[in-house]
Order: C-alpha cells, then sequence, then structure tokens
C-alpha cells in the first residue's frame, strides 16, 4: 500500500468514527482552548502550595478537524500542553501529577538542570508514579525557546512517549528583546496516529547533489525493517483549515516559534509571499540572523524567526510536501480585511544550512576527541531496524567519559541511510563543521546528521552527572540509538 492511499484511508477511518467534539477542561471555554498555543498566552498556574505550575498527565481527546477526533495522552487537556513561562535565573517549582496507569517521565529539553531534574531514567530520575504526584525543583537557565516532553520508553507500544500528546512550550525570558515584534505565536508541528510500515516516512528525498563523506564503499542490501510513520498531521492541535487562522496585519513583525514535536519526522515549512528572519536556533541567538524561504526543522529541534507581514492576502503557512500538507500539515495566516480563499505557493528549491547563520571564527583546540559511528541494522522482512553506536546498542558502559571542564570535540559519523536529529541533555553543544563545512557561534542542543553525512561539535563538560546522548526520533532511540556520557 502506497502512504497517499493510506492517508486516505486513515483519514476516512477517523471521520467515520464520529466520536464527537472534545469538550474542554473545566471552567475553560471552547474558544480559550482554540486560541491556546497560538497567541501563547495560556500558562499553568499552579493550585498546589509551594508551585509555580501544576502538569495532568491524563487522557484525554482532540478534534483535530470536525469529526476528526483522536485519543491520546496530554498535559492539562490541552495539545500542545500550557506555556510555562518564567524568567531566567528563577527558581522554579513543577508539581506533576500522573493520573495513569503506568509510569511517566517528564523531560525539560534544553535546560540545564541536575539529571536527577532532567526526567530520565537513564540518569537515574525518579518517575511519576502511577496515580501519583512528583515536583521538579531547578533554576531556569539558560535563557530561551525551550520546550518539555514524555521521555518515557516505548519500543512498540505507538500510544506512549512522545507518539502522544505529551509536549509543550517552555519560555525562559531573560529581557532581552531580541526581535522587537508586534505578535508572538506558538506553533508546534505533529504527525498523529503513528503506525509501522515499510513506507519512506520522508516524501522528499535527499538531494543527489548532497555531500555523502561517510557513504560507504559497499552498501548494506539487506531489506530495511519496519519504520513508524502517521496518516495525520497538524501544527499545535489543528489540521490545515480547521479551528482559527492566525490574524495579522500589515507592517506587523511576528514572531513565530517553531518547534517539531513528532516522533519521527523531519519537517519543511514556508508561508507563500514571506521569508523567515531566523535569529535563533534551539533557543540560542544565532550570530548571524538570515533570512529564509523554508525553515527545515528536526523531531527536538526550535526556530525563533521574525516574519515581516509585507504581502496582504490569505496565505498558508505549511509543509511544502504535498502530501504532509494535505494531511493536515499548516495553517492559514490571514491579514486583517482580507476574505479570499488561502492560497499556497510552492517555494523555489532550497537547501537548509545551518552554517549561513554562523561566523568563520576559529575554534579553541579540544581536550580531545571522541568520534562516534552510527550505522542501522536493517530489520528485514516483519522485523525492526536497529542502531549502532561504535558497534554497539544502548548501553555504552564507560565508554564516554567527561572531565569536568574539559573541551570535547564530538565527530557524528552517520553511516546510515537516514538523517539523525542527535540530541544531548543537559548541555549546549557548537557546531564546528557540516559535511565538512565549517562555521561557529552556533549553539545547539539537536543537531541533524544528514543520511551519510558527517556532523562535528564542540562540547564543554560543565554539568556534572549522567547524561544521556540519542537520536531524537522514538523508534531509533527505543531501538538502540542511545549512549550515556558520565563524569570521571
Amino acid at each position: 500500500m502506497r502512504r497517499r492511499d493510506f492517508v486516505r484511508l486513515g483519514c476516512a477511518t477517523v471521520i467515520a468514527s464520529g466520536v464527537g467534539k472534545v469538550r474542554p477542561a473545566l471552567g475553560e471555554s471552547v474558544a480559550a482552548r482554540q486560541q491556546h498555543g497560538m497567541a501563547g498566552t495560556a500558562e499553568a498556574k499552579s493550585t498546589e502550595p509551594g508551585a509555580d505550575f501544576t502538569l495532568r498527565i491524563a487522557p484525554m481527546l482532540v478534534e483535530l478537524a470536525p469529526q476528526v477526533v483522536i485519543s491520546t495522552i496530554g498535559y492539562n487537556n490541552k495539545v500542545p500542553g500550557p506555556l510555562l513561562r518564567v524568567r531566567e535565573g528563577k527558581s522554579v517549582t513543577i508539581d506533576v501529577t500522573n493520573e495513569t496507569d503506568v509510569p511517566e517521565f517528564v523531560h525539560w529539553h534544553g535546560l540545564l538542570v541536575p539529571p536527577e531534574m532532567d526526567g530520565v531514567e537513564e540518569e537515574g530520575a525518579p518517575p511519576v508514579p502511577p496515580h501519583g504526584r512528583r515536583r521538579f525543583q531547578f533554576v531556569a537557565n539558560p535563557a530561551g525557546s525551550r520546550w518539555y516532553h514524555s521521555h518515557t520508553t516505548a519500543m512498540l507500544d505507538l500510544h506512549r512517549g512522545s507518539y502522544t500528546g505529551q509536549f509543550g512550550f517552555f519560555m525562559i525570558d531573560s529581557g532581552d528583546d531580541r526581535g522587537h515584534y508586534d505578535q508572538e505565536v506558538f506553533l508546534a508541528l505533529r504527525e498523529w496516529q503513528y503506525f509501522l510500515s515499510t513506507m519512506d516516512q520522508d516524501e522528499m528525498p535527499a538531494d543527489r547533489n548532497d555531500p555523502k563523506p561517510e557513504r560507504p564503499d559497499k552498501m548494506d542490501m539487506r531489506q530495511n525493517g519496519l519504520e513508524v510513520n502517521a496518516p495525520l498531521c497538524s501544527i499545535n492541535d489543528k489540521m490545515l483549515g480547521a479551528g482559527d487562522p492566525l490574524r495579522v496585519q500589515t507592517g506587523q513583525r511576528v514572531l513565530m516559534h517553531l518547534l517539531n514535536a513528532s516522533a519521527a519526522q523531519i519537517h519543511r515549512v514556508a508561508l507563500a509571499g514571506h521569508k523567515f528572519q531566523v535569529i535563533a536556533l534551539d533557543g540560542n541567538a544565532v550570530p548571524t540572523p538570515q533570512a529564509v524561504d523554508v525553515i527545515e526543522i528536526a523531531p527536538g529541534e526550535r526556530v525563533d524567526a521574525i516574519v515581516e507581514m509585507n504581502h496582504p492576502g490569505v496565505w498558508i503557512l505549511g509543509e511544502i510536501g504535498d502530501l504532509a500538507r494535505q494531511s493536515g500539515m499548516g495553517v492559514v495566516v490571514e491579514y486583517a480585511n482580507q476574505q479570499q480563499r488561502a492560497q499556497w505557493i510552492a517555494p523555489q528549491k532550497t537547501r537548509w544550512d545551518y552554517s549561513i547563520f554562523g561566523t568563520n571564527a576559529s575554534h579553541p583546540q579540544p581536550d580531545q576527541t571522541i568520534e562516534m559511528i552510527i550505522e542501522k541494522i536493517p530489520g528485514g522482512p516483519g522485523g525492526i531496524n536497529h542502531w549502532l553506536i561504535n558497534g554497539k546498542e544502548y548501553p555504552h558502559d564507560g565508554e564516554f567519559m567527561l572531565r569536568q571542564g574539559g573541551r570535547y570535540r564530538l565527530v557524528f559519523r552517520n553511516r546510515s541511510d537516514d538523517s539523525h536529529p542527535l540530541h544531548m541533555h543537559r548541555h549546549l553543544f557548537e557546531l564546528v563543521e557540516l559535511n565538512g563545512k565549517p562555521t561557529a557561534g552556533i549553539k545547539k542542543d539537536t543537531v541533524v546528521v544528514p543520511a551519510f553525512g558527517r556532523a562535528v561539535v564542540d562540547m564543554v563538560a560543565d554539568q556534572p552527572g549522567l547524561t544521556l546522548f540519542h537520536c531524537h526520533i522514538q523508534q531509533h532511540m527505543d531501538f538502540g540509538f542511545m549512549a550515556l556520557f558520565r563524569y570521571a
């Protein structure tokens, strides 16, 4: 079965179920729920003594479009979960209650927190117990666009972990208004109703002219195993054409916080007739802001961009791949006093390149270089792919050791035919090179290493304790693609 046929069948099945509309949380209007996340005004104020915020993990329904309703697990009956917004350096207390029958983990992605607060089992953090509660306390650092999400292992249960609606924005404000904007919006890209198949999850194959410095001389000809795919897409909790449009006025500067909160797929988005002035990657200001037509964003990544509203009309901000956009990955952008049908205009073919946001500065010599060779073991018919780092699946006991204060150069050699968003917990790193092209000044916590490509980053070991490294595609992480860094 082709993916396009599955999408059509999947949509028809969901519509036929006739579940009905999701009910808003007690005391919250439907209009307020629909607006949540777009303008970023709904916050999770706590009702518990001594806590700044309260998150409640519980089953919920999400109305992606009229008569398209799915069941999932979420935070506070919202998708995305409530915006958590604090000042940089502030001590934060968050109470998390778990109303499900299984333990859950909540990870504070991009924050510099102790391992016991990071919400990760592999680092020794305790879970939020079933029908129980856990209190998180930490200092909010660093400033920028962070987020929170489930870090529960899913394996073949596609109703757990990042396959659910457990994700939300976490903004840490520094008081430095880098963008001088008129409106601020939060846009999370998502897929829904994940399933296993042999279909290619990316309808946009890599450019044959892309450099492939890690391509093996002899290719692995074994049949690929099952991979995770999805028939439905949305931005926040609505498919394209459902819910309210993003309303703007001519001359406005709109700050867009983009997050790829999906479990599996890299997305590329554009807004017809407009450019994105990228000012931050993964919440960290870039040294050289640049205007681009297309933003490519992988699971775990965030992009902050200013859009000048200088092209009146009604437009679609959405995935440039036709199938994903037609499956719901988009939102209507409507100028004041414009009521015509929303238009989509495909952008010119372009290549996403981190290095344009950097500088040509030199890097200090590292104290040590750590090579990490990434390989895939195809699962074969009816099987699941497994992933190796330096020839082994997780764990890598005693293999990756850090000395506090040391500077480390990590060389990611991707000898597989998939692109991987690689995430380092509790640390930031600086991009040094991508496929042989040098750059400097770009700080991230998640970097995409293209298929058969190479990325080099520098990291300072300034956060003692167990530190998890993994691919941010849930299936890859669950089936071997993880490693623990330890401090000596």
